[in-house]
């Protein structure tokens, strides 16, 4: 289990990958963002992205599960505060294969809370071809060791 005190300034986690397949791209579409380029192969390849694209939205849900699987799942994550900045960069098309990458940018514990600290991080998702699709800037709130109830 990682807590608050096992996160170091300029720490990098590798988060794993996954592929995205065309079916994915149009389920997520469909329910989530209906824009052309995202839900018809006519429309989005006379698009000026040239074919269809993937969500920017699903995009980011990818990076949520890779970091999830990646990192949260093994920590003490108490959930976040919110998203302080988040670009997408580069259109993610069927096919690719996306790879995620977390750095700890700062770190913060608590002065109200002392059973908790705030863990500040650079996210950033890249295809195949190590292009940047993503990145975001968040936090992370994590419960500190000496106050967990597994330490009591």
């Amino acid at each position: 289990m990682r807590y608050f005190e096992d996160f170091s300034e300029g720490q990098v986690f590798e988060l794993g990958e996954q592929q995205i397949t065309e079916e994915e791209i149009l389920e997520f579409a469909r329910k989530f963002d209906a824009q052309p380029f995202h839900v018809d192969r006519e429309k989005a390849a006379r698009s000026m992205y040239g074919g269809l694209i993937a969500s920017g939205w699903h995009t980011g849900s990818i990076y949520m599960s890779l970091l999830v699987r990646g990192l949260l799942r093994e920590s003490a994550s108490l959930g976040s505060a919110g998203v302080d900045e988040l670009r997408w960069l580069k259109p993610v098309r069927p096919g690719d294969t996306l790879r995620a990458r977390l750095t700890v940018t700062s770190l913060k514990a608590s002065a109200k809370h002392p059973d908790r600290g705030i863990v500040f991080n650079l996210g950033e998702l890249f295809n195949q071809r190590g292009e940047k699709v993503m990145f975001v800037r968040s936090s992370g709130m994590f419960a500190r060791k000496a106050t967990s109830p597994s330490s009591r």
